[in-house]
């Protein structure tokens, strides 16, 4: 039996998870920003005093820690004109700081007890990079490297590292998009809606891999087949994303050619 603290947990893959964890006879501390049913405790994942708060509570509950799941987030992007820089600022202080806050304020517990196991929730965009989509693509690639880090910085405590990388499945994230550029969100959203996995699905493959040891749990077909395209052919995988570039690029065009402007599509005036 292990003793999980989840951020994040109200919907999504961070419900999926407490329900996986318990599944399987592990204690669990839910948490979210806002309170709702099944929410044990609520900690905005922003502020250094709910985590100090967070702490307080595991040490009063059980005395230590074995496993802090980072995985509150949200979701954003734009073209790099188009995304602003207080987008950028609100995404990575959610995305990057929010889980590094969690993990800088458990980490002395951890080795102090000499064991515990981190385990980061990023994206497939923290492996493989579309257009459209990079201020949500860098903070995801900030958790990575900071969760690989962690993984060998803190080894000699005996403590684990593990970053989970799905591609799109069916969740609320959604409904957190902010972002000034509407195209990228629309098709962004489409992906989301029109995928076949789900957050049960994506919470079973995490507890598979963290018991496998993996240090990147990638949990779903399509983001490993991305991530070893990229891996295996990095060209092909460069022409797969920038045809993806060009399709966005089209889509915008054939907007602007339909809004009023009077110009034929793709004749706007920028």
């Amino acid at each position: 039996m292990s003793r999980v603290l989840v951020t994040g947990a109200a919907s999504g893959l961070g419900a999926a998870l407490v329900t996986a964890f318990r599944a399987r006879g592990d204690e669990v501390l839910a948490t979210d920003r806002v309170e709702a049913d099944g929410i044990d405790l609520v900690l905005d994942i922003t502020s250094d005093d709910d985590w100090a708060a967070a702490l307080d509570a595991v040490r009063a509950r059980w005395g230590g820690l074995d496993v802090l799941v980072n995985n509150a987030g949200v979701a954003g992007g734009g073209r790099v004109d188009r995304c602003t820089l207080e987008e950028w600022q609100w995404i990575t202080d959610i995305n990057l700081f929010g889980l590094v806050r969690g993990t800088r304020t458990f980490t002395p517990m951890l080795k102090e007890q000499g064991s515990g196991h981190l385990v980061n929730v990023a994206s497939l965009a923290g492996l493989v990079h579309p257009a459209g989509m990079g201020s949500y693509n860098a903070t995801k690639a900030a958790v990575v490297a900071f969760t690989e880090t962690c993984g060998h910085e803190l080894a000699a405590y005996g403590i684990r590292a593990s970053v989970v990388c799905p591609s799109y499945f069916r969740t609320n994230l959604m409904d957190s998009m902010q972002g000034s550029d509407e195209l990228v969100g629309r098709v962004v959203g489409g992906l989301v809606e029109r995928s076949r996995v789900t957050a049960d699905d994506i919470a079973a493959a995490v507890l598979a891999g963290m018991n496998a040891g993996e240090d990147v749990i990638v949990p779903d077909e399509a983001a490993r087949q991305a991530y070893f395209l990229k891996w295996a052919d990095r060209p092909a995988y460069d022409a797969v994303m920038r045809d993806q570039a060009a399709k966005l690029l089209l889509r915008d065009a054939l907007s602007l050619g339909s809004s009023g402007t009077g110009a034929p599509a793709g004749e706007a005036d920028s």
